[in-house]
């Protein structure tokens, strides 16, 4: 049994999370839905964070992933401002993705990153 699971940050291509994804099957770049507001996290992680009005697409990769890549890889390496979640896909489609937790937003170090559209977009701003 696989899922899909929609990345945007560390664990993408070339992050220092994409090891966690090691036995996952790349499905390619996509983009979020425009209902998301984009964090930056002390510029070590981003965040994604639904919204009803105000939200952009964000980019990043699709992995075919196994239960167990999820449980025993991935979810051990996240950090504590993220929780797994359900997000809608550009092309209306659901993927499992991490999300930032609402407790998290008004923490020291988070910078909303959305005008950015992608991780490695604002990566290179800095």
């Amino acid at each position: 049994m696989t899922l899909k699971m929609f990345v945007n940050g560390q664990a993408m291509s070339g992050g220092s999370l994409n090891h966690a994804l090691v036995g996952a099957r790349p499905l390619g770049p996509a983009r979020t839905a425009p209902a998301y507001r984009f964090f930056s996290v002390r510029d070590e992680f981003p965040g994604l964070h639904p919204v009803a009005e105000g939200g952009a697409a964000i980019n990043g990769e699709v992995y075919e992933v196994s239960y167990e890549v999820l449980r025993d890889q991935l979810l051990p390496e996240e950090p504590q401002e993220l929780e797994l979640g359900v997000i809608t896909l550009e092309d209306g489609s659901g993927s499992f993705s991490m999300r930032m937790r609402a407790s998290a937003l008004t923490a020291p170090g988070v910078l909303d990153i959305t005008a950015h559209g992608g991780w490695h977009t604002y990566l290179a701003t800095l």
